[in-house]
């Protein structure tokens, strides 16, 4: 009788931890533009004393990324984990892909908005300090 409780609490325990995993972090649907992305479910990312949220927003789905990190900008910590790549120009970092996911404004006037706590940001990623505590957004845009 012991064996068979305690197979049972086993069994119970592994499912609740499935269920929570699935639930949790559930990733995203990989297709369209998300066919190509690196990371399809919230990521943590890096080590470091410093920690940063992003965001990255791609029509309707959104993947969070916690990054630890002992950069100064926010441009460096995503450089550092490969979230990002573009090319730099006369006002600073020019992104062109995200999280595996390209935008380009040559081909169908895409971009990456970037977004500090809500607001449009006045600041490009290269050039954005960490601020602890603060969420920051890159959002495919058309």
């Amino acid at each position: 009788m012991k064996k068979i409780l305690c197979f049972a609490t086993v069994l119970a325990l592994c499912l609740a931890t499935f269920l929570c995993f699935v639930s949790c972090d559930k990733p995203v649907d990989a297709e369209g533009l998300w066919k190509d992305a690196k990371y399809t479910s919230d990521t943590t990312l890096g080590e470091g004393e410093k920690t940063v949220t992003v965001e990255v927003k791609v029509e309707d789905k959104t993947v969070k990324f916690t990054i630890n990190t002992n950069a100064d900008t926010v441009g460096a910590a995503l450089l550092e984990n490969d979230l990002i790549a573009g090319e730099m120009g006369e006002f600073g970092m020019y992104i062109k892909s995200v999280n595996g996911i390209t935008a380009d404004y040559d081909v169908d006037q895409s971009y990456w908005a970037f977004w500090i706590g809500g607001e449009y940001a006045m600041s490009g990623v290269d050039t954005t300090p960490i601020a602890e505590g603060e969420t920051y957004l890159l959002e495919y845009t058309k």
